[in-house]
């Protein structure tokens, strides 16, 4: 079995595959006070709840937007289950090429959604991954990762509004009834849910322009099937995409 663990900036998501399958899953918070021993504990039970021996897993697996958590979570995996973990970036050994005009600067997580996208869905495609960031990843007709897009997530936006505005309240991450807000907190929900529904769908049709009309456009992360059928573009929703990546890149690199 694979210990597979995706740190982003707000959650940590925490996956055992058994060969090609996702078995279970969790999310946690990214939390920068947890130790290696707390993080173990709390992974310990995770596993017990679900029949799993620290001795069953014989690898690791980590991609990281959070520098100051990766070597905790290498430790722990080291301390606690003897492994020796695969950190994952642009330099590792991939099925794809990156052409950034700088791979190290690609974040770990676009990394594995790109690996796994382009096995399962094959190119031209995009990658939209609602987190923190709204970001795109495009792959071209080659099958190469040939750059992308970063704007702000949906829970960034709001959270920035209610801080920089006095008056604007913390709401919600629903789609109002109507485009026309008839409260505050309508009328800030329809600019961000709906506006980002919208900014989606004019993102994709000019990168089709770039990338192809027949580019498969796949949606990730955790608001990925609520902003999906608000959407004209998304052909396929996978929230699990940055794991399986991590699976898959540890395969190609052991």
């Amino acid at each position: 079995m694979l210990l597979a663990v995706d740190i982003g900036n707000t959650h940590t998501v925490i996956g055992v595959f058994k060969e090609d399958s996702l078995l279970h899953h969790w999310r946690t918070a990214s939390d920068l006070a947890r130790t290696e021993d707390e993080i173990f504990v709390m992974l310990k039970f995770l596993l017990e709840e679900h029949g799993i021996k620290r001795s069953d897993l014989k690898g690791a697996a980590i991609s990281s937007v959070v520098p100051d958590l990766t070597p905790v979570l290498k430790i722990m995996c080291k301390k606690y289950f003897q492994v020796e973990p695969l950190v994952i970036n642009a330099l590792v050994k991939l099925n794809f090429e990156v052409k950034y005009n700088n791979p190290s600067a690609v974040g770990a997580d676009r990394i594995c959604n790109a690996a796994a996208a382009i096995e399962r869905y094959g190119a031209p495609l995009v990658i939209i991954d609602f987190g923190t960031a709204t970001t795109f990843d495009c792959i071209d007709k080659s099958g190469n990762y040939s750059g992308g897009i970063i704007a702000p997530g949906i829970a960034s936006s709001i959270e920035t509004l209610h801080k920089k505005a006095a008056k604007l309240p913390s709401v919600d991450m629903v789609f109002p009834e109507e485009i026309i807000g008839h409260t505050t907190e309508e009328s800030i929900q329809s600019g961000i849910m709906i506006g980002t529904s919208v900014m989606i769908d004019g993102m994709v049709r000019r990168l089709k322009d770039e990338l192809g009309k027949q580019t498969k456009i796949v949606a990730t992360g955790g608001l990925a099937r609520k902003v999906a059928g608000r959407t004209e573009c998304i052909d396929e929703v996978n929230p699990f995409l940055s794991l399986e990546g991590i699976a898959s890149i540890y395969r190609l690199n052991s």
